[in-house]
């Protein structure tokens, strides 16, 4: 299944649902493996300046690597394509608009937000408003 297309599709049945676990975002230079960090990141990406671990705080803690903020995940319960136009834009002019930063990851099943976590209700309550108003 390559997922729905369909922007109004996407955005009314987003279904957003806030995750429990804080997040943290950490670089690491490229000869660092993840197995030597006895990690499990819930992303990773590799930029020309480190790899970048989305990991959950406790673990960054434990492997005492730098972070700088503190996120929740909300997770879009719609299988969104990843050729799919506008989900992304929509989402992140609705957490702009409520003055929350968001930093989107597009999995192949799931599109992924990470808010700051003390604005995390706040940005489930924009979500669920946006999907409100496409119905």
């Amino acid at each position: 299944m390559s997922g729905e297309k369909e922007l109004k599709v996407l955005l009314t049945s987003m279904a957003p649902s806030l995750g429990v676990e804080e997040f943290v975002f950490c670089t690491v230079a490229h000869a660092q493996t993840v197995s030597s960090l006895g990690v499990s990141p819930k992303g990773l990406f590799e930029e020309s300046e480190g790899t970048t671990l989305i990991l959950q705080r406790s673990q960054a803690e434990a492997a005492q690597l730098h972070y700088s903020g503190i996120y929740r995940c909300i997770t879009l319960n719609v299988h969104s394509s990843l050729e799919a136009v506008g989900l992304t834009a929509a989402v992140s002019k609705a957490l702009a608009d409520a003055n929350i930063s968001a930093n989107v990851v597009a999995a192949y099943y799931h599109d992924h937000i990470f808010v700051p976590s003390e604005q995390a209700q706040e940005a489930i309550s924009a979500l669920n408003d946006l999907t409100q108003a496409r119905h």
